[in-house]
């Protein structure tokens, strides 16, 4: 599921800010970018936003700003010009484009770098105050799509329901043109005094049992209201059973298609399917 969360908070002369970028993901991708002398703090950090977060591929940036401006931050000028010369050497060799190498060699780690090498604890207790709020802010920003998704997948729902309550007046329909057709290709080829009556009815009975599909529009039914009661429930993590239940949906919807026999019922099935690959769309992108 996609977030965005930030937050910023001062400390003494510095600003600290924290944000917070997600996208959909079956597993937790964590990757953070901190200040060279944040990484004692690494472990804390990770474990701080896994719990949280739960999982996706999730993207943190905690940046510490000065407010008196860059006096106190320090160049590393033998770091720097170890990266220069090694990557200008390579782009001369290799007759590669040089572009604009010193921007990409500032945003190295290591080649900017504060004074202190060491943060206090009073330092730490407000980038986790920042993280606290960049957190709640990157929650909320989750919860208000959640609720915008579950709108929709209830809508998606509630039209697969109604194209399922069409499907009745078809089917009565589909049964009478096929009797005519049957009746009327024995007719041409048999004749119409060499029908056996009995055994038309009992090949018709046989037919019909083979495409009647009772038993997908009620299943199709159960999983659509079974869909509904998970949406319903308070839990953090719902995601891989509506996963579950939507392919469920699927087998009912394709069965249906593959012994419809009527223009109308497939294309009722159609809308189905449509109204179905949307719910997946959805799904896949949340928790």
């Amino acid at each position: 599921m996609t977030g965005y969360g930030r937050a910023k908070l001062p400390y003494r002369e510095k600003v600290i800010s924290v944000e917070i970028r997600s996208l959909n993901s079956k597993y937790t991708d964590l990757r953070v970018k901190y200040p060279q002398n944040y990484r004692e703090k690494e472990v804390e950090i990770r474990k701080m936003v896994s719990s949280y977060a739960q999982r996706g591929k999730i993207d943190i940036t905690i940046e510490v700003k000065s407010e008196q401006g860059d006096e106190a931050f320090g160049l590393n000028k033998a770091l720097f010009r170890k990266y220069f010369q090694e990557l200008d050497g390579m782009a001369t060799e290799l007759g590669l484009p040089k572009g604009d190498m010193m921007q990409a060699i500032l945003r190295i780690p290591n080649v900017i770098s504060t004074d202190g090498d060491q943060i206090d604890e009073q330092e730490w207790q407000t980038l986790m105050d920042t993280m606290n709020a960049a957190l709640k802010n990157f929650g909320q920003y989750r919860e208000d799509e959640g609720k915008a998704m579950e709108t929709d997948l209830r809508s998606r729902i509630a039209n697969i329901l109604e194209y399922l309550g069409k499907l009745d007046p078809h089917e009565a329909e589909r049964v009478t043109r096929l009797r005519q057709r049957l009746n009327q290709n024995l007719e041409e080829y048999l004749g119409k005094d060499k029908i056996d009556e009995n055994r038309f009815e009992q090949e018709i009975l046989f037919y019909l049992e083979k495409i009647d599909i009772t038993e997908e529009k009620v299943r199709l039914d159960q999983h659509c209201k079974y869909f509904l009661e998970q949406l319903d429930k308070k839990v953090p993590s719902k995601g891989r059973k509506l996963n579950f239940i939507s392919q469920e949906m699927g087998r009912e919807i394709n069965t249906m298609g593959a012994k419809a026999y009527s223009a109308n019922i497939q294309r009722l099935v159609v809308g189905m399917k449509d109204e179905l690959e949307k719910i997946k769309e959805q799904v896949a992108n949340s928790l």
